[in-house]
């Protein structure tokens, strides 16, 4: 079966420069980068190179980038390491945790696990088109928090959120401010000190880079340090944050991915809006389709469309050559509708009648061509059942 993927807020295929640049690190170059000799220098170099870069990308310093198997370890180490410091011996003893109600699981979960040991969780709303509500951080965030995590791009709308506003709230409060970066690394300009950014998560898959890796921003510049406790232990790898033997091939694979990326940004960007904007608007002309989240700013890649009164698994399964998604990939074996789109003000029918279209690198305007004709075939098959 030929595939029509339209899938890429979900995982990318590895780009061949990205592979290429991996290949002597699983062979010539194998060395373990923790080791004094010769080879391991040699490894540890490349290790170092690639910190740099990414620490360039996002706007910080090599010392501040801690590498990770992707952004759910990142975030965990994150969330729970800062909720643990702040209530260990000699910590801040704030116990209060702040997020938006429409994170990614791993940031939801990882907030509810620390209310066993004591820390308490609020949810901040957002307006119909998922922006978070500044009003409602301004009460939310007090002396009391820890830690404030805001997504700056959606993984299931593209909705972008203006972070330095509710960064600065945190800051006023001396909460360290945190942000789930998995599908904006890549995509759009990070700069940690302009947005005010303390922790930050990226995951190399998303950027055409290889699956198990990614890497964790910790800010290590006054004035707003950041103590974490590890989760892991034993060799003291990652400045003690993340012990563990170094994946080589997959930190030199995550840094080329963001190289690429950010100098191909600007084109890559240009053409990809233009194919969804044609797949918007054509999709669209369907009776009752409805672009969750347009009335918001955007990222250019990703498409969450309503089909009204269409439930959306009837419209999958007569599609089986389309690879999209009910909404983030963590979550599709879970039948509950998606807690972003109910967090938007649409009722559980409304969200069940959602499918989430994303575009990357290799799609191409005949993949939207055929995309369009797989749907509306679909389309006209469920909605005229329904009249």
């Amino acid at each position: 079966m030929d595939l029509i993927y339209a899938d890429y807020a979900a995982t990318t295929p590895t780009d061949p420069r990205v592979l290429e640049a991996m290949l002597p690190y699983f062979s010539d170059t194998f060395y373990n980068a923790a080791s004094g000799h010769n080879g391991g220098l040699t490894a540890q170099r490349a290790v170092m190179k690639a910190r740099m870069d990414i620490a360039r990308h996002v706007g910080g310093v090599m010392n501040e980038i801690v590498f990770t198997s992707g952004s759910t370890e990142g975030i965990n180490l994150a969330i729970i390491g800062a909720a643990r410091a702040a209530l260990a011996e000699g910590g801040s003893g704030r116990r209060r945790i702040v997020t938006m109600k429409t994170e990614h699981p791993a940031v939801r979960d990882a907030a509810e696990y620390c209310t066993r040991f004591g820390c308490e969780v609020v949810y901040l709303p957002v307006d119909s088109q998922g922006r978070v509500d500044i009003e409602s951080a301004r009460s939310a965030i007090d002396d009391n928090t820890v830690l404030v995590s805001v997504m700056i791009v959606n993984n299931e709308t593209g909705v972008v959120q203006d972070l330095k506003p509710v960064a600065e709230i945190a800051h006023q409060c001396g909460a360290l401010f945190m942000t789930d970066a998995t599908q904006a690394y890549g995509k759009i300009r990070l700069d940690v000190d302009e947005m005010g950014i303390d922790i930050l998560t990226i995951s190399g898959h998303k950027i055409y880079g290889p699956k198990g890796v990614g890497a964790l921003y910790v800010r290590a510049r006054k004035k707003f340090l950041c103590p974490i406790e590890p989760m892991m232990y034993g060799g003291g790898q990652e400045y003690g944050f993340r012990s563990g033997t170094l994946n080589v091939p997959g930190i030199v694979g995550l840094a080329c991915a963001g190289e690429i990326a950010y100098a191909s940004v600007a084109e890559e960007s240009r053409r990809i809006n233009a194919l969804r904007e044609n797949f918007e608007r054509e999709v669209c002309e369907l009776h009752g389709t409805i672009i969750n989240g347009s009335g918001a700013c955007r990222n250019y890649n990703i498409s969450n469309v309503m089909f009204t009164g269409v439930a959306v698994d009837n419209l999958m399964r007569e599609m089986p050559s389309v690879a999209c998604s009910k909404g983030s990939a963590c979550s599709t074996s879970k039948s509950a509708a998606s807690s972003v789109l109910l967090a938007m003000g649409r009722s559980e029918q409304e969200a069940n009648s959602s499918l989430r279209f994303s575009f990357g690198r290799t799609t191409t305007e005949h993949d939207v061509v055929r995309l369009l004709q797989e749907l509306k075939r679909a389309h006209a098959i469920h909605f005229t059942s329904l009249t």
